[in-house]
């Protein structure tokens, strides 16, 4: 019986194609660990692991970690891009109208794309975004006191 392991940081990178650098790991790993952190936390967190980063260095990386799928990116509109490194699933977002919190939200029928478009208008539909918006309990309490 063979033991199933996540692979390593830098093993997901060589498998995504990537070049592996101290960077790029620091950024994967701060990513994998935040909960969706907008670009100045990560950039943050990146600094706190490998010293100086440019701003500019961490875009690029994130461009290159979202197009080989290592990251997921999210735009709620009216917020700035956030990261996740939640990947490979058709999970959705709530997002508090207030503080602008974001959490995760499976699928409500367990089956991608989660939704049948009323007029596919021909596509093949393999994915479907879905955003809920409301207030987080911390919001919705200091509201109601």
């Amino acid at each position: 019986m063979t033991e199933s392991r996540n692979p390593t940081t830098a093993e997901a990178l060589r498998g995504a194609g990537l070049r592996v650098t101290a960077a790029r790991v620091a950024l994967l790993e701060t990513v994998r660990a935040g909960d969706h952190l907008g670009v100045e936390a990560i950039a943050s967190g990146v600094r706190d692991r490998v010293g100086h980063v440019s701003l500019q260095a961490v875009y690029e990386a994130l461009h290159a970690l979202t197009a080989a799928g290592l990251v997921r990116r999210i735009e709620p509109a009216g917020s700035p891009a956030r990261f996740e490194g939640r990947v490979g699933d058709n999970h959705h977002h709530v997002v508090c109208r207030t503080c602008g919190v974001v959490a995760d939200v499976d699928c409500a029928v367990d089956e991608a794309p989660c939704l049948t478009a009323s007029d596919d208008h021909g596509f093949s539909i393999d994915e479907a975004e879905v955003i809920y918006w409301g207030l987080c309990p911390a919001c919705s309490t200091a509201r109601s006191s």
